[in-house]
Parts: C-alpha cells; structure tokens; sequence
C-alpha cells in the first residue's frame, strides 16, 4: 500500500516506480530523476562509441551545460568539440598551449562560444569560435608551474579560477580580462606558521556556496577559503583556509591528493594518492589550523567509514576502496541527479563506480589499456565519458542486454575451481578477482614500483603516451 504524502524512497525500484507514474502517484520529474539513479542502470552501463581523433593521452574530459556538446583536450595540445550522440567532430583546434591540455571546459552562459583551457606549460587561455568556424585563442595569465584543473562558477559567464603546481591560487574575471592573484597555498607545520608552498592538483567551487574553494595537491589536506575574505587588489600574500579535511590517520602519512569535487550538498569528495577516496559532511573539518588534530586511530579495513576521535566530528567518514591511484594525476566526482554515485578511474584501466551513500562498489568497467584519469557524467541522463591513456573517449549508456553483478573484491582466487558455467554471468567480478596487483588496496608492499619511481626526477618510460607523471617536488 502506498501511503500519500510521505515521501518513498526506492531509486533501486524501476517497475515500483514505473507503476506510481502511470497511476499518478509519482510525477514525471521525479520518476526521471529516480530512473537516473537506480542502480539497475549502473549495472547496464556498457560501451556506446569511442570517439577517436587526438593524437596523444586525452587528459580532459567535459560537457556544456546541456550535456550535448562534449570538449576534449589531449597531449597533442589540441581541443575538440564533440556531438557525441552521433560521434561527430563540431570543432577542433589548436589551444595556444606549447605543452600538455590538463583543461577544457566551456563556459556557462555563452551559447558554447567560449572555452578556457590550462596546460603543463603553466598558462591559463582562452579561446572565442568566431562565425564561419575561425578560432582565436588568449592569454589570460601565466603560473610558475603546471596547472590541471580550473573552477567555474556555476551559470556565471565571466568568473573562473586557477590553482597551479606553483600552489597559486588566481582568480578570472572575463568582463576585465583581469587575473588577481589571491593566496599561495603554503603547507602546515606543527608552528602555526606557513613555510613551502604546497603544488596545488585539484580546485573545486561549491555549487550550493560558490563563495567556498577547495583546493588540494602535494600533501595531506584539502582546504577550504572564503574567497570573500581575501583581498581583490592581489596584495594577499597568503592564504588562510576556513576549513581543512584529512581522515586523522593520513595526517602526516600521505602522498597527496590528486581529486576532488563537491557534491550538490556542500559534502567534499577526496581522492588521496596511493590510498582511498573519501566524503567529508561539511561538520568533519578539522578547522582553520589541522596541526593539533594529529590522531594515530587507523580505520578497519573491512569498514566503510574511519572513525573519528575528535570532539568535533561526530560521524564516520565514508570511504571507498578498490580503486588504484598512484601514477597520475586522477579525478574523482560524483554520477546520477542527486549525487548518488562515485566514479573514479584507475592505474588499472578500469572505472569504478560506487554506490555513495554506503561505499559499495557497484562496477569496474574496462576503459582503457593503461589508466583512466578522467569520468565526466551527463548532467540530466546516465552517459558517462571517460578517457586516460589511449587516444579516444569513451562513451557509456545503460545499452547491455543483462546486467553485470555488482563487482566483488573480496573473491579470492581460490574460488577458481567452482563451476566454469557461472563465469559469463559475472565477467567483470572474475576480471576483478584475476587482477591481483591492480586491485591490491594495501600499497605498502608493492615493489613493482617505487616511490622515486612515480614521483622522483629521474622518470622514464619506454612508452610515450605514459610520459607525464606527477611530480611533486614541492611536497613538505
């Protein structure tokens, strides 16, 4: 029986769901917005088309505000403007970069005539497409380093900011054609003092509160500033966060943080290197000065959330696992309408997608021979556009004819001598299960690779397309 006017809540329910629509009970709206989120179009994700023009690693991935333009910039300093429903190139050219495109995004509220674009050459452009296809391209401002990712302000034509491996934070605004520079993000030792500055990796704005940027690279916290507190003459010579995240056992024990997002509900998506990805609630911040907050509590490994000894945090924060990062420099974001997934790539190749609220891993889908560093998500249907390594983007719709099991790490290999007839009935698992070293969560005794050998000077590799490593020379 269903109860009017309490609200159901049953993402997971299809045909429930189908039914109280027809019978009036569920609006159009909301029927759509459930649909998106079930998790029964997770499981039917599959490969639609890849979208193959660049001639280097796709080191972005990213969708107009519709979600019918995609943009894509690559090693070969190019951008291109994709129809991906049909796989069909509206524009390409190049960005203006002499090195690696890290960014490519369009910005809101100018009819898709407007792309800004960052790269490894430390230089922040952007690019207006004239009448008859003609692209020119500017430059906005410079950072002593690489940058890799630059924040919007949502439904905001004109404002945008810059973090870069220089720890500069800038910010744009396109009426002036200024850049300011705000605050260098300098690193915390047990004084209450600034010394190094940390190379910045990641940068988000709240959705809910664009007033509020997060930051994140080259050690152990994600940091949030009041942007209204900083002074817009570019005198500041410094930046004080309002609020910095860490789980207290990785303080003082990371490598960095190479992603991070906002949810539709100010909640903090972090991704650290070589370990886990982690949600913080805006009331699980250790404050504007995290050096006292040192805790030598270590989760449970067979639990999705860490506990919390600080007075101040008075829930688990949800973590993630499974995924592998340790080579470059990985995003992480959120899938569905309402926040309701977590995706991620991998040094394995594989996308990972989990369920938000209670940390299970739903998928591990093959999409890329090397590794996937970015996933962009549909802002009103369930495509999915990935792209790493390899030269293409992916495209992923609900388009398999039956679903996959959700994938299962803890299968061990000694469930090899069950019966062979179930093995196509759960690819993906036994996929997951065959791939020890991709899907070890415990790094620490790895030796295939180093430390020095993903982060130190003397990188080499015999593959070109794998030429780019993070290097974070600047860490404390």
């Amino acid at each position: 029986m269903v109860i009017l006017g309490k609200r159901q809540r049953s993402s997971d329910c299809g045909i429930l769901d189908l039914y109280r629509r027809e019978v009036g009970l569920l609006s159009s709206r909301a029927f759509s917005q459930r649909a998106m989120a079930s998790k029964d179009l997770v499981l039917y994700l599959g490969l639609d088309r890849k979208l193959n023009k660049h001639n280097g690693c796709v080191n972005t991935v990213s969708l107009n505000e519709n979600g019918s333009i995609l943009v894509s910039g690559s090693d070969d300093q190019m951008v291109i403007l994709w129809d991906w429903e049909v796989g069909t190139v509206r524009t390409c050219f190049h960005s203006g970069h002499k090195n690696n495109v890290f960014e490519a995004h369009i910005m809101p509220c100018t009819d898709d005539q407007t792309i800004v674009t960052s790269a490894a050459d430390g230089e922040v452009r952007l690019a207006h497409l004239r009448e008859g296809g003609q692209v020119t391209t500017e430059l906005l401002a410079e950072h002593d380093g690489a940058i890799h990712k630059v924040a919007f302000e949502p439904r905001n034509p004109y404002v945008l900011y810059s973090a870069g491996e220089d720890g500069l934070v800038q910010h744009f605004d396109l009426r002036s054609k200024n850049s300011t520079k705000l605050f260098i993000c300098r690193s915390f030792r047990r004084r209450t003092t600034y010394t190094s500055f940390v190379s910045l990796m990641a940068i988000s704005l709240d959705p809910r509160n664009p007033n509020c940027l997060a930051v994140a690279g080259a050690d152990d916290y994600a940091r949030v500033y009041d942007i209204r507190k900083y002074k817009w003459d570019g005198s500041t010579n410094y930046g004080l966060p309002c609020e910095n995240f860490c789980p207290p056992h990785l303080i003082h024990h990371t490598q960095g943080i190479t992603g991070l997002s906002f949810s539709d509900s100010s909640e903090l998506l972090v991704s650290y290197m070589n370990e886990y990805i982690y949600l913080f609630q805006k009331d699980q911040g250790l404050g504007s000065n995290p050096v006292s907050w040192l805790s030598d509590s270590h989760p449970d490994d067979n639990s999705n959330s860490v506990p919390i000894s600080t007075s101040n945090l008075s829930q688990g924060i949800k973590v993630y696992k499974g995924h592998r990062n340790r080579k470059t420099v990985k995003g992480v974001n959120f899938y569905g309408p309402n926040c309701d997934y977590v995706v991620s790539g991998s040094d394995c190749g594989r996308i990972f997608i989990w369920r938000k609220k209670d940390g299970v891993l739903l998928r591990a889908m093959e999409g890329d021979k090397h590794v996937v560093n970015c996933i962009v998500s549909h802002p009103h249907t369930t495509m999915l556009a990935s792209s790493g390594i390899e030269k293409d983007i992916k495209i992923w719709v609900p388009n398999t004819m039956e679903p996959f099991k959700p994938a299962n790490l803890d299968k061990k290999d000694n469930d090899d001598d069950e019966d062979d007839e179930d093995d196509d009935d759960d690819d993906e698992g036994k996929d997951l299960e065959d791939d020890d070293d991709s899907y070890d969560s415990d790094f620490s005794d790895c030796d295939d690779d180093t430390e020095e050998d993903v982060f130190g000077d003397d990188i080499s590799s015999d593959d070109a397309d794998l030429d780019y490593y993070v290097h974070f020379n600047n860490s404390p």
